[in-house]
């Protein structure tokens, strides 16, 4: 999976959106330390252990890097920034049964806000998965010879 590259200083408006999710029950913010073993645990759980070693990453940094979206006090989607290198956006994921509500576009933007409100201009999404997603959401750009970049002899066990 290569990497893409998106401009932070053209990014959409995620306001009204968001103010549409809330309206749902649904709300995206930042993650707070307490809440570190509750998310690790569903992103492990729901993902896989990789995901989670990242997740546990962005809640090392101050402030956490880490967005969950919750509904109805259950935590159903995340999405982290500066986890496995600076500047990276990923991973996220969103729980099967929330998807096609406009999660993943709220954790997406909110990571990507926060990115560009700590100085950067440009962010990598690493690793892609949904090309079109991040290219139709973001404007993002497949980055030529990233594949595999940094994941290049990553070490999984057997349960990742």
């Amino acid at each position: 999976m290569p990497d893409m590259l998106v401009k932070l200083y053209d990014l959409p408006d995620c306001t009204e959106a968001d103010r549409k999710l809330e309206d749902t029950g649904i709300v995206v913010r930042r993650a707070i330390a307490p809440e570190k073993h509750v998310v690790m645990e569903w992103v492990r759980s729901t993902f896989s252990a990789a995901w989670a070693s990242e997740c546990d990453a962005a809640f090392s940094n101050h402030p956490v890097s880490c967005f969950i979206a919750v509904e109805n006090g259950k935590l159903i989607g995340f999405s982290c920034y500066d986890a496995t290198c600076r500047n990276f956006f990923g991973p996220m994921g969103v729980s099967a049964e929330a998807r096609g509500k406009g999660v993943g576009r709220s954790l997406l933007l909110r990571c990507l806000r926060a990115m560009e409100a700590q100085g950067y201009a440009y962010a990598i999404i690493g690793g892609v998965g949904p090309a079109e997603f991040y290219e139709k959401t973001v404007g993002a750009t497949l980055i030529e010879g990233s594949k595999p970049g940094i994941y290049k002899g990553i070490l999984y066990s057997s349960g990742a």
